[in-house]
């Protein structure tokens, strides 16, 4: 049997009043869908030793946070034993992305190279400054290029063979 592949939605970091709400640190773009009532999410504890299945009852933002009620966790002392540990939901979960759009773990890893078949080296980190993100890519040797996620730049993105193929526009390396 394949290992289960996690994707971490969100951290939970206190309780938060008395009835069994928590205060989550989110670690995913899609908020919404992920903290849906309804939605089935997985609570484990730091070193993964234990798994706890859990089903949003209500949830809403709350000052760079989210505050999560579970199904069945009505007082803060059901709660209380889960201070710091993870949300996540397993791979088969992942939402459809639009044409365009990636997870972090299908970018990081992959070789870049130019539309001539030059070699740039491979994606190590994602930085999301703003308006668009920045693809970190670290050469063998010598300085890490910084590639912003923008069509012109993006010509093809593999994540299947781990290969992406950019535009160098003037000025990128």
């Amino acid at each position: 049997m394949m290992e289960q592949q996690w994707l971490s939605v969100g951290k939970v970091v206190n309780t938060h009043g008395i009835r069994g709400e928590l205060k989550v640190i989110s670690q995913t773009d899609f908020i919404e869908e992920r903290f849906a009532i309804g939605n089935e999410l997985s609570l484990l504890n730091p070193d993964l030793s234990q798994k706890l299945q859990v089903v949003v009852q209500s949830s809403r933002v709350h000052k760079e946070m989210i505050i999560v009620k579970f199904k069945g966790f009505d007082n803060i002392n059901d709660v209380e034993k889960y201070k710091g540990w993870s949300l996540k939901v397993t791979k088969d979960n992942l939402i459809d992305l639009d044409e365009g759009e990636y997870y972090h773990h299908q970018i990081i890893g992959c070789r870049v190279v130019t539309e001539d078949g030059e070699e740039l080296g491979v994606i190590s980190e994602i930085l999301v400054p703003g308006a668009n993100d920045v693809w970190v890519v670290e050469k063998p040797k010598g300085k890490q290029i910084l590639i912003p996620v923008i069509d012109d730049v993006l010509l093809n993105v593999d994540v299947s063979n781990k290969l992406v193929t950019v535009r160098l526009l003037e000025g990128l390396i």
